[in-house]
């Protein structure tokens, strides 16, 4: 059996820590002994510090770093079947896009590999809410910092230059925050997608994914 101290009522079920085996992945010096005080741990890797998704403005356009209030406002611009056509699935509720967005605007994957970044993008004339923009930071081998773009208008808004415009103004407020490689992942019979991922400098490579076309800067 399993005991958690939230869930122990009755002390005398627990096995002491002396007769438990040690996981194999756990160093001795990780125990209480000489220099050692009960409770003490060896200090852990920090976790990656991500940059903080910043207020960024265009002649043309606002990007509002997400929150979680704005899932009532993007779900009546999102719950639209016509912007799955390439990406498959359905829209999502109002209580699943709130859930979302609270995963989201966290700012980090749980295991902190990830860097999540989201914007909303309005219109500076008249504030209306048109897309968003998303950029998943990662680290690469090399030790290089890329980001992973997508991009989405609502469908009375497409076609004015917003997603270029939006997505242009996240790409350079990244490569101010050290990101030296950005890459999108389009399907190949999205046309309009493809020519924002190639107004951004990505260029198609023969990497598909999920019958996505990997493009890249390099």
């Amino acid at each position: 059996m399993t005991v958690s101290q939230a869930d122990s009522t009755n002390p005398s079920e627990l096995v002491p820590p002396a007769a438990l085996p040690l996981p194999k992945n756990l160093s001795k010096s990780c125990l209480p002994g000489p220099g050692r005080p009960l409770g003490y741990a060896p200090r852990m890797p920090e976790p990656t510090a991500w940059p903080v998704a910043a207020e960024i403005v265009t002649a043309a356009l606002r990007l509002e770093p997400l929150r979680v209030a704005h899932a009532a406002e993007a779900h009546a611009l999102f719950d639209d079947a016509r912007l799955h056509a390439f990406t498959g699935g359905t829209p999502r509720s109002p209580a699943e896009l709130e859930a979302a967005y609270r995963r989201q605007t966290a700012g980090r994957s749980p295991d902190g590999t990830e860097g999540w970044l989201n914007w909303l993008i309005r219109r500076t004339s008249d504030g209306v809410l048109v897309g968003t923009v998303q950029a998943t930071l990662r680290r690469t081998a090399d030790g290089r910092t890329e980001a992973e773009l997508a991009w989405v208008v609502g469908t009375a808004q497409q076609g004015r230059g917003y997603a270029k415009d939006g997505a242009r103004a996240v790409t350079d407020w990244l490569r101010g925050q050290g990101v030296t490689r950005l890459l999108a992942h389009v399907h190949p019979d999205h046309h309009a997608s493809a020519a924002v991922a190639a107004a951004l400098g990505l260029a198609p490579t023969a990497a598909v994914v999920d019958g996505e076309r990997r493009w890249q800067s390099d």
